[in-house]
């Protein structure tokens, strides 16, 4: 393993130069325009697998996108590590509040990322981190470093709730039968402060339409006389929040964990600069639940948020109109204990129940997933700290993080697997939003520390047995 600093410096250019590649491709899910974009992308993945070293690699069809199968199999009495990544993108919209093309990847220097920083849809979120991966086996194969068997499984479709990947997975059980699953589509505290994500946060997303007149409307005939669908959806959410942030919906916090007092003191720990949190985000003040720090509202408290929202006239100049509909996309940030399922049904009675008359109001759910916490007494754990030991030269930090991935629970309730969060990004990486980067530190660093933890995974695992 100590070459592998050597041999990633020895092939930077070709690493960053095959991931703008792949960069270049709008792999954007959740628009049917970009439907072939999303099968080419596939097509790369499955040569790039191919290229490192997998001896089997199949793009596997569902009943939407397809899902990229690799494996190298040394022994079958040795462990068997499972990547799981995504190459699909969040839409780049708006595009006017890009500094660059989002498919014409850049590296540019930041002050957080002198080396320079990947700016590009999906650099981070996950083409950079997933592809980290792919040269990571690239370097164990080429220097006869794979100390056990490795599988791969790259969807199409996480942007959108990965609607087949269970789908997938209940048809091929012993294909993807493993050890333990490894993922990199999380961050770290910071460069200096490495971290493992222990738990995330589930999901519930919904849609919302309130539809009031038969047509869109004269604002000057018929104002003040007939329910005007925008102000009554504003109205509508703005109920879903009391003086205090805390949601209103009957039952949402039935279920939820709460920490105890050590644990959340344990949390208080990782370094945090509120005054930096702030600049970063050129914010005067920050803005939350009651009760909570900012570190705890973003990770192990519930949240509603609107995602989107529209109706009537948004074009250039001024149009009188009151609109027939208004619409709004509405997300719910989950904690342990609470089902997504559940959760959606209590926001679609409520949502229904407080409607005024003159109005109909219908609620479309659209995908969600389970809250997932993973031990840290795990072999998986302990090896991927001692990996990251050995690249940072500190021991990482554990942390729940906000964001989701609903297919963690799926992972372990279907392949009774346990998954270790390997992310390498940053909070400022600026996923979901215009201007997403990959520091390329961050994009070799984590090439230098997988092979680690297949190293010390191994030898956890040979241990036991």
């Amino acid at each position: 393993m100590k070459d592998i600093k050597t041999y990633v410096d020895k092939h930077q250019k070709r690493f960053l130069d095959e991931l703008i590649a792949l960069l270049k491709i709008p792999s954007i899910s959740a628009d049917k325009a970009y439907r072939k974009d999303v099968f080419n992308t596939a097509d790369a993945v499955a040569e790039r697998l191919k290229e490192a070293g997998c001896d089997l690699v199949e793009i596997c069809e569902t009943p939407g996108y397809p899902i990229v199968y690799g494996e190298l199999i040394k022994d079958k009495n040795l462990p068997t590590v499972l990547v799981y990544g995504h190459y699909d993108v969040q839409p780049p919209d708006p595009l006017d509040l890009w500094d660059s093309a989002p498919f014409e990847p850049v590296i540019k220097k930041t002050e957080l990322h002198p080396d320079g920083a990947i700016f590009a849809r999906g650099a981070c979120d996950d083409k950079g981190q997933m592809y980290m991966h792919v040269k990571a086996l690239e370097y164990m194969t080429q220097n006869d470093d794979l100390p056990c068997n490795v599988k791969f499984m790259i969807e199409g479709e996480e942007e959108v709730g990965s609607e087949n990947l269970g789908w997938f997975i209940a048809r091929n059980q012993e294909k993807l039968a493993n050890d333990v699953i490894l993922i990199s589509d999380t961050g770290m505290i910071a460069k200096d402060t490495p971290s493992i994500t222990t738990g995330l946060r589930g999901l519930s997303y919904v849609e919302v339409e309130v539809t009031g007149p038969n047509r869109d409307l004269h604002s000057g005939l018929y104002g003040g006389a007939v329910a005007n669908p925008i102000n009554i959806l504003t109205k509508m959410i703005a109920s879903l929040h009391d003086e205090n942030n805390h949601i209103t919906i009957p039952g949402f916090y039935d279920k939820v964990e709460e920490l105890s007092t050590e644990e959340r003191a344990k949390m208080a720990e990782a370094p945090f600069s509120l005054e930096n949190y702030q600049k970063a985000l050129d914010i005067d003040s920050v803005y939350g639940e009651a009760g909570y720090s900012t570190n705890e509202r973003n990770s192990i408290r519930p949240t509603l948020d609107v995602n989107g929202i529209w109706g009537g006239y948004i074009g250039e100049g001024a149009k009188t109109v009151i609109a027939s509909k208004a619409y709004a996309k509405i997300s719910m940030r989950l904690v342990p204990d609470q089902d997504w399922k559940e959760i959606t049904e209590l926001f679609k009675k409520h949502f229904e129940s407080i409607a005024p008359k003159g109005v109909r109001v219908k609620v479309k759910p659209h995908h969600g997933g389970q809250a997932y916490v993973t031990p840290i007494d795990s072999l998986g754990y302990q090896a991927a700290e001692k990996a990251y030991e050995k690249t940072f030269g500190k021991t990482p930090i554990p942390q729940r993080s906000g964001g989701s991935i609903p297919i963690v629970s799926l992972f372990e309730r279907e392949l009774n697997s346990k998954t270790i969060l390997m992310g390498f990004g940053l909070d400022s990486d600026a996923i979901h939003s215009p201007n997403e980067h990959f520091g390329v530190w961050n994009f070799f660093k984590g090439i230098e520390t997988i092979p680690h933890f297949y190293h010390e995974f191994t030898k956890l695992k040979m241990a036991e047995k």
